[in-house]
């Protein structure tokens, strides 16, 4: 079979492509960016801007082709209010949207698509299971809720789309807004959490997610939404204790209450002048633990990485890089 992946060069397509390559599979990577990665002696890249229609055709879709969408606009960087509409919607909508119409046209069938858990807004039952309410809270949730919707509409006509819902994911090449915190933390400086910290916080490894995409299409593609998250999470302050210590660091955690933090980042953002989204502060004292087991129930996948060897191998990465240091394999942060 052949494996057609939109936004393969990205974070979680290179961690996804030598597994397909190692199933003895044919993959075809269609994206904007190209890097310099070793797996492209055996793949095709096709330079392919998923906002324009006839960028997507000149891919080539076949009708028996498996095809994975991980293009896609992040919380990162931050963007004002006035500009995040036009920031998201273009890739992560209207994108998806093409892809999907490109399908279609070629009589392509399976999908896998990542959406996020930021779809689910305010944590309403704990932990959150697929059905839990969705109310996004911001521009980018609502350009991947938007997308879920899209899904619902073509499965009523035969496309059979695994939808994925991740954490954070973090992993080698992908630092984001854990950036700020290590430098907190390399200048042994307070590191403040929204909130007491008792709550817990939940990555979900690049590995993971990767391993979800293959095991959605070993599966067959079932029509369903699925959470991914790490298991057994450990509440914010051991988490970022934990990585205090590791790093040798003279930190300190620093409780805050929750509702002034949040009212603050409030005005910094109507002012426009973000330092976080609300996407992010709004939910951070909350108990947003995503329940996985429906993965493992019906595409037996079960993550494997701990959200505390995540945290410290990023920040293994990140003074890596500080240092012009590389690691070893073992060593790569399991995102």
């Amino acid at each position: 079979m052949r494996h057609i992946i939109f936004g393969g060069d990205g974070f979680v397509g290179r961690h996804l492509v030598p597994k397909l390559i190692a199933d003895g599979e044919e993959v075809i990577v269609a994206d904007i960016a190209r890097s310099d990665l070793r797996h492209y002696r055996s793949v095709r890249h096709v330079h392919c801007d998923v906002t324009d229609p006839r960028s997507i055709a000149a891919v080539g879709i076949k009708s028996d082709d498996m095809v994975y969408n991980l293009s896609a606009k992040m919380l990162s960087p931050i963007q004002i209010r006035a500009k995040r509409h036009d920031f998201f919607f273009p890739v992560n909508f209207h994108g998806t949207e093409h892809i999907i119409r490109a399908m279609d046209k070629a009589g392509a069938q399976k999908l896998v698509h990542f959406t996020t858990d930021m779809i689910y807004g305010h944590t309403v039952t704990y932990p959150m299971t697929e059905e839990h309410p969705v109310a996004p809270l911001g521009e980018y949730g609502w350009s991947k809720q938007k997308t879920e919707d899209l899904a619902a509409e073509w499965r009523k006509r035969g496309m059979m789309i695994s939808l994925f819902r991740p954490r954070l994911i973090i992993g080698p090449g992908r630092l984001g807004i854990l950036e700020k915190l290590f430098k907190l933390i390399d200048w042994n400086l307070p590191v403040p959490m929204i909130g007491s910290g008792k709550n817990p916080y939940q990555f979900i490894s690049v590995f993971d997610c990767a391993e979800a995409c293959r095991a959605a299409w070993k599966t067959g593609v079932p029509n369903e939404a699925y959470n991914l998250g790490s298991l057994n999470p450990p509440p914010v302050r051991k988490l970022l204790g934990d990585l205090i210590r590791h790093a040798g660091s003279k930190s300190i955690l620093l409780p805050t209450p929750g509702w002034a933090v949040k009212r603050t980042l409030d005005l910094l953002d109507f002012m426009n002048m973000p330092i976080m989204d609300p996407e992010q502060y709004l939910i951070a004292d909350e108990e947003c633990v995503l329940d996985v087991s429906k993965g493992e129930r019906q595409l037996g996948w079960v993550p494997q990485y701990r959200d505390e060897d995540m945290l410290i191998a990023a920040y293994s990465e990140y003074r890596a890089a500080k240092e012009n240091r590389t690691l070893a394999a073992d060593q790569v942060p399991a995102e």
